[in-house]
């Protein structure tokens, strides 16, 4: 057995090796499939001798768990803001300030201003205990299962290091991980997500890390705190906080003046746009220790450090036209051809114009001069016009009113800002994208099927709809273009395999407007068939977690068409799953032979949890109410299912706490 312990640690402290070096170090020292194969040993070791797990383990990276909620924690150490400027006057006042206090003469430390989410990471004895957000600076969430799945962060130290210290970062989504998400994005006809930022926040805040593992995200630290000082400079830390295993970066300037500051800003104002991740400004900060604990802080920020906010880059060019795109769901999407122009260090030829209201705000015409902004911002957009080189006898951008490809009269629902095109089943763009949708690898993964195989499928008539990829045989492959024998055959292992994916990823291929990937999840955990799924009610869909109106609305008309109630049919009958595995681990029987529904806004749990709750104690959940129901919790703002179970008169209502007691929580 400690043989099996030994060679567990082994794999652990390679892994782990091999990590810094490509994450921190960016040095790849072994190929995927050899890092692949070690990691699937430890894996396996880990399952078979479970006694042998640590949280901390390089295998607990890829994910595999869910946080329903994450918890909120108060900082033992405030997280303060920074005060902002935009001048290097600002900089220099704050100098002199800083100046009039010490009394001396002062380094400074200047660092880049991540564009990210701020993070506060807990390290005890040289292992990672917790992670916690900014939040509001005297709290925030605890979100240490999914930073762990960052690569970059250490999950034990090396060299030596405090007994126990927090250390401060930013948690970054890259140019590429974001590039890379927008394709697939893209591909699913979904919004292209605009701001590394804010994507970065969304992204750590996703309940399945295992999602998490997949969005590349990176993270620099900057800052470590501990309760007796260690460092005598911020500079000294930064130095020690790369020998224990953090990327720190080789960005960061020791500064012995202001000129030196200065030319540290300019040199990064022009050369961020080479950054493999988006920076917003410069932050300058007091090198000694001792000289940051005598200035302090003000009630918001920190008296010994300044960022210097970068403005956001804007260029003039010319309107040239405006084309619009169909997606696979019938949006369209106005997209501006420009003169070409530079702009933060790329070639700007296009931007996006977003809907028709946008235009008529901007009173848009052809042949305007336009400015153009990409400021912390992927994707470039108009911001103004220049009205003062508007030529005379412009004339205004009036949005198109028929389909661009299939010609039908768009659509523009109630309280939506963009139009579409109702033709779902004759409008190509439309046809062609719910094709690749469904076959794409987070929907039904269906191999050797890509983009180019489903146009050709569509063009000879094989596959019109999405239920036709299972009526397709080898002998009507064989003679398509560039299809051998091997090809054919394994196109049609794929379609048959792909009848094992489980219902949530079903549900997601069939392509509902506005339900994604994780929407779907949720789904399908609450429903669990799609039978199910199609009765719910408005109130049992809002309720849902993270379905709001416009989703539950979408959901209602996707299964009031007749037609795509018959494509589920076919599509049964082919052998998919629309039904969720029953996993759930039953630990009493107390509800036995007990229904239960719930409606309100619940504060004690989740529905999600309210429903597991149920199910681990044997009752079972009912989706509406009738005299058949036993029991109705209710939370806060019941609605219709309250009044119909006081009317019915038979069935038993109670609050949250009294369903708790039920159960003996």
């Amino acid at each position: 057995m400690n043989n099996i312990l030994a060679r567990i640690k082994a794999l652990r402290q390679d892994i782990n090796n091999l990590n810094y070096k490509y994450y921190v170090l960016d040095q790849s020292e072994v190929s995927d499939y050899e890092f692949d194969k070690m990691l699937e040993e430890l894996k396996q070791l880990e399952k078979e001798y479970p006694e042998y797990d640590d949280p901390n383990s390089p295998s607990h990276r890829v994910g595999g768990q869910i946080t329903k909620n994450f918890p909120t924690v108060v900082h033992e150490k405030r997280m303060y803001s920074l005060d902002n400027s935009y001048s290097f006057e600002d900089i220099k006042d704050w100098a002199e300030r800083i100046s009039k206090s010490i009394h001396d003469s002062v380094e400074y430390v200047c660092e880049l201003k991540y564009d990210g989410l701020s993070i506060s990471i807990l390290y005890e004895n040289g292992v990672l205990k917790q992670a916690i957000t900014r939040g509001d600076g005297f709290q925030g969430d605890d979100v240490t299962p999914n930073v762990r799945t960052i690569r970059s962060v250490p999950l034990e130290l090396s060299g030596k290091y405090p007994e126990r210290f927090f250390i401060r970062g930013e948690i970054i989504m890259p140019k590429k991980s974001l590039e890379k998400l927008n394709i697939e994005r893209i591909k699913e006809g979904l919004e292209p997500y605009a701001n590394p930022r804010n994507t970065a926040s969304g992204s750590l805040k996703l309940q399945d890390n295992t999602e998490v593992a997949k969005r590349g995200l990176d993270c620099y630290l900057y800052y470590i705190i501990t309760e007796d000082m260690q460092y005598s400079t911020q500079w000294d830390s930064l130095r020690n906080a790369k020998e224990m295993g953090f990327k720190v970066g080789n960005y960061a300037r020791l500064c012995s003046g202001l000129d030196e500051v200065y030319k540290f800003i300019e040199h990064w104002n022009t050369e961020r746009h080479h950054l493999p991740f988006e920076i917003d400004g410069i932050v300058v900060k007091v090198n000694s220790i001792s000289e940051q604990e005598e200035l302090g802080y003000t009630a918001k920020s920190p008296r010994w450090s300044i960022a210097y906010k970068f403005k956001a880059e804007k260029a003039e060019t010319q309107l040239l036209s405006v084309d619009y795109q169909v997606g696979r769901t019938g949006a369209i999407t106005p997209v501006a051809n420009l003169k070409p122009v530079q702009l933060a260090g790329t070639t700007v030829k296009r931007a996006s114009l977003h809907n028709e209201d946008f235009i008529a705000n901007l009173d848009l015409r052809s042949n305007d001069i336009v400015f153009v902004e990409k400021g912390g911002e992927i994707i470039p957009k108009i911001v103004d016009v220049n009205y003062d080189k508007r030529e005379p006898g412009t004339v205004k951008l009036e949005f198109i009113k028929n389909c661009p490809v299939c010609g039908t009269p768009l659509i523009r629902k109630e309280g939506e800002a963009a139009h579409f095109c109702p033709n779902e089943e004759n409008c190509l763009p439309q046809v062609v994208g719910r094709l690749e949708h469904f076959v794409s690898r987070k929907a039904m993964n269906i191999d050797s099927v890509g983009a180019e195989t489903v146009l050709m499928l569509h063009e000879k008539n094989l596959v019109r709809t999405i239920a036709d990829f299972y009526d397709l045989r080898k002998e009507l492959l064989i003679d398509l273009d560039r299809m051998a024998d091997k090809s054919a055959q394994n196109m049609i292992n794929g379609i048959e395999k792909s009848k094992e994916i489980p219902f949530e990823k079903v549900l997601y291929a069939l392509g509902i407007r506005h339900v994604g990937e994780t929407t779907a999840k949720k789904l399908a955990k609450r429903f669990k068939s799609i039978d199910k799924l199609r009765e719910a009610d408005m109130e049992d869909l809002v309720n849902t977690e993270d379905v709001g109106e416009k989703i539950a609305l979408s959901i209602k008309e996707y299964f009031s068409n007749q037609e795509h109630l018959e494509l589920i049919e076919r599509l049964r009958k082919s052998g998919l799953q629309f039904e969720s595995e029953d996993t759930q681990t039953v630990i009493s029987d107390i509800l036995a032979g007990k229904s239960f529904l719930f409606t309100g806004k619940l504060t004690a749990f989740t529905r999600e949890q309210a429903e597991e709750m149920v199910e681990q104690n044997g009752g079972k959940n009912a989706s509406a109410v009738s005299k058949n129901l036993n029991y109705l919790v209710v939370g806060e703002k019941p609605g219709s299912k309250f009044k119909k179970a006081q009317q019915l008169g038979t069935v038993t209502i109670l609050d949250e706490y009294q369903f708790l007691n039920l159960i003996d929580i």
